[in-house]
């Protein structure tokens, strides 16, 4: 992806809010910039579950890592059972970024992977840490994330 004068980098890993995944969350989100936590609009459990993923990433980074809370599926609005200030509230709440998306027709996606760019370590020209492969790269130019996607 580029943004303004760099090129980032998304290393995305998806877990499809599997239980069985939540075990390796520490090794997933070791080295990452950006946890996504996804839930479905119109299913209010994957929202509640949400709060799960959402404290098993602090529990694991703590502040070092920003937090990207996502409706999805605004596609199927007619069935919707989570309101979109219900999210906003739930990230104002946990000090998390937001943003509604359709991945199937494509609403705010890139507007998404846009405003995670933005808002990662390094956007202000800090140099790099290279201090292992998967680490947050940062230069003038290039910067390469290793990014956490987490879905329901």
């Amino acid at each position: 992806m580029y943004l303004e004068d760099r090129t980032v980098r998304l290393q995305l890993w998806d877990t499809a809010g599997q239980e069985r995944f939540r075990s390796l969350i520490p090794s997933y989100i070791r080295d990452s910039s950006v946890a996504v936590v996804v839930y479905d609009i119109s299913n209010a459990k994957s929202f509640q579950n949400t709060r799960k993923w959402v404290d098993d990433v602090r529990g694991e980074r703590g502040n070092d890592v920003i937090i990207v809370l996502v409706g999805n599926k605004t596609d199927l609005n007619d069935k919707r059972e989570v309101t979109t200030a219900q999210g906003e509230e739930e990230a104002k709440k946990n000090g998390l970024m937001f943003i509604e998306t359709s991945a199937k027709v494509g609403h705010n996606v890139k507007q998404l992977f846009r405003r995670i760019a933005q808002a990662l370590p390094g956007m202000e020209g800090e140099t790099s840490r290279g201090e292992s492969q998967s680490m947050c790269f940062r230069s003038q130019s290039f910067i390469v994330v290793k990014l956490t996607c987490v879905p329901q």
